[in-house]
């Protein structure tokens, strides 16, 4: 931070901790035998898409990439944009450490290419007796935090989702700031 930084009050945004996001990999094990969490198949990440030639060239090798990835490994991949105009890449595999690792190359390359502040959230859908739990990774913070929704209603179920903190502590690197566990209705996983 410079100095005109402090003295006009400005900060910076935190570099994401990319690493953290192997941690729900090795979670993974807890979440299913202990709190008996299946998984549910599917993850997104969602970034928020640049009107640049050099984002839009980034766009490209990143569609070959995954689609390369993809063959190895049988992850199948889909894009779609939100109403909000976040860009959401879907992945599905029956193998969770394929969505992991799939997520993470994502995340690493639009940072590695200056466009990490575009990143906003990893999603991770679990599924409690046929009912989706999400995991999601916000970038901007570096923390997880569970997103147990309910019903149609936009209703969310917070004494599941203390209940998931209080177990996942340990494992997982949760926000300790519950404000800041925002809901991502809609979300296309």
């Amino acid at each position: 931070m410079s100095i005109f930084d402090v003295i006009f009050g400005r900060t910076r945004p935190v570099r994401s901790k990319l690493e953290r996001l192997f941690a729900i990999a090795t979670a993974n094990l807890t979440l299913t035998a202990d709190l008996r969490l299946a998984p549910g198949g599917c993850a997104a990440i969602g970034f928020r898409p640049l009107d640049s030639a050099q984002f839009a060239a980034l766009q490209g090798e990143l569609a070959e990439l995954l689609r390369i990835s993809g063959r190895e490994t049988g992850t199948t991949i889909r894009a779609e944009e939100d109403r909000y105009g976040f860009r959401w890449v879907i992945l599905e595999d029956p193998a969770f450490e394929d969505l992991v690792t799939t997520i993470h190359l994502i995340s690493l390359t639009l940072q590695e290419q200056g466009f990490g502040e575009q990143l906003l959230a990893a999603v991770f859908k679990f599924l409690e007796r046929g009912q989706p739990v999400y995991w999601i990774y916000n970038y901007k913070r570096g923390f997880f935090y569970p997103f147990v929704p309910r019903g149609q209603s936009r209703e969310r179920d917070n004494a599941a989702e203390l209940r998931l903190q209080a177990a996942m502590q340990k494992e997982l690197p949760v926000e300790p700031e519950l404000e800041r566990w925002y809901p991502l209705w809609g979300v296309p996983v």
